[in-house]
């Protein structure tokens, strides 16, 4: 019970990874929000923590947009008393496009910018004033091992969030306030099963030192331990859980 009295938020947590952030929160006794622009996946997490005894509320959030984050942060204030985490894992991957950075159609390379990049920044915009006032808090960025590997415009945003992830570390350290990232490797979610072909997946996989798929639930302790007050003297840090993939052969 790491996290009683706490209020976390996580952004894209109706499915995937961030749903297993929010279950793993709600286990250890924060009260989580589970902020989501897909209505029905969102309530649908809510009322799982809730089955489960824990306490959790849905929030609508368009994470690309100022003035729905703003709300998002409102909204949580009104009901829990303030915010204590944020967890920034929304990001558009589920039916992904596939196109070059040098041919991707502009509007949309736009909005998924706005979102998986700029979505960061505005929820911890929208959020760090809260945990500012409530003594500190900690933030996690999602990031990807895409990041390093050219892997073009979604490995542009990810390479985005390592750096918003070290800048704001400094920006918001001297209120209390840690910021760290976790960049997966290859994950078993439905989002990866449509997007990565099978053939390439397994090629990445047969590369790596622990040659499988990861597991959602294999990258909640990396998210845990950051926002817990074990990590009280990380900050500024991209932490790999990625099966070795970043290894250079």
């Amino acid at each position: 019970m790491r996290f009683e009295n706490k209020v976390a938020i996580v952004t894209g947590s109706g499915q995937g990874i961030g749903e297993a952030y929010a279950l793993a929160l709600a286990r250890e006794g924060a009260s989580v929000v589970v902020a989501e622009i897909n209505k029905d996946q969102g309530q649908r997490v809510a009322d799982a923590i809730g089955a489960e005894g824990g306490e959790a509320s849905f929030v609508e959030v368009d994470v690309a947009s100022p003035d729905s984050t703003q709300a998002m942060a409102e909204a949580v204030v009104q009901r829990h008393g303030g915010i204590d985490f944020l967890v920034n894992n929304a990001a558009i991957y589920h039916g992904m496009k596939l196109a070059p950075l040098i041919g991707v159609e502009w509007d949309y390379y736009k909005r998924f910018m706005d979102v998986n990049m700029n979505g960061v920044l505005l929820c911890t915009r929208a959020c760090y004033r809260s945990m500012k006032e409530r003594g500190g808090g900690a933030i996690v960025n999602q990031s990807s091992t895409a990041a390093w590997m050219g892997a073009g415009y979604y490995g542009v945003a990810k390479l985005a969030v390592n750096g918003l992830t070290q800048s704001l570390a400094r920006e918001l350290g001297g209120m209390n306030i840690r910021v760290n990232g976790i960049a997966p490797g290859p994950t078993n979610t439905e989002a990866t099963r449509a997007v990565v072909p099978e053939v390439i997946a397994k090629q990445i996989l047969s590369q790596m030192p622990l040659s499988r798929m990861g597991q959602p639930e294999e990258i909640v302790g990396a998210c845990l331990f950051l926002l817990s007050d074990d990590a009280a003297w990380i900050t500024g840090q991209i932490v790999n859980v990625d099966g070795g993939q970043i290894m250079r052969p």
